[in-house]
């Protein structure tokens, strides 16, 4: 039953917060800019639009697995620190900038640019002032020995 319920907060969490941080405001704002962008850019942004949400389901998948969801309210039981995590502390963080960046590139909108590294800084904030002393507070060595061998934010590729 918790991994059920974890599942379904999971979905519930992806649609409200990455699903409104990467998906509808940058519609909005990429409304107002009514340019088109050459081929390439529209492909490149494709495709970091089709990563981005790969790597968002992938980590979604992982915490469930974990019994547990993204969301700080109801976080895992165990850390989670297998598929790319193995690479970079923040995957979905990355997910979601890089579907942001995506929509910049295809929609050819300097302003959801700006907007993606508004979230990027304040996903930065957020990892810095909540998230990181709760895991260190919950999981303790296991998470110092985490954050000693993976990176935050530039995966490492080894």
């Amino acid at each position: 039953m918790r991994k059920f319920f974890a599942a379904i907060a999971s979905a519930v969490f992806v649609v409200i917060a990455p699903g409104f941080v990467a998906g509808l405001a940058p519609w909005w704002i990429s409304r107002a800019d009514a340019g088109q962008a050459p081929l390439g850019l529209q492909r490149a942004g494709l495709f970091l639009m089709g990563f981005g949400s790969a790597v968002l389901l992938d980590s979604v998948v992982r915490f469930v697995k974990g019994l547990g969801t993204p969301a700080p309210v109801f976080p895992t039981r165990r850390l989670v620190v297998s598929g790319l995590y193995r690479y970079v502390r923040n995957p979905m963080y990355i997910a979601v900038i890089s579907v942001i960046l995506g929509q910049s590139l295809v929609h050819a909108s300097v302003r959801v640019l700006g907007y993606g590294l508004l979230i990027w800084l304040a996903f930065h904030l957020f990892v810095l002032l909540y998230e990181e002393p709760t895991l260190r507070a919950t999981y303790g060595n296991e998470y110092e020995q985490f954050c000693a061998n993976v990176p935050r934010w530039i995966p490492r590729l080894r």
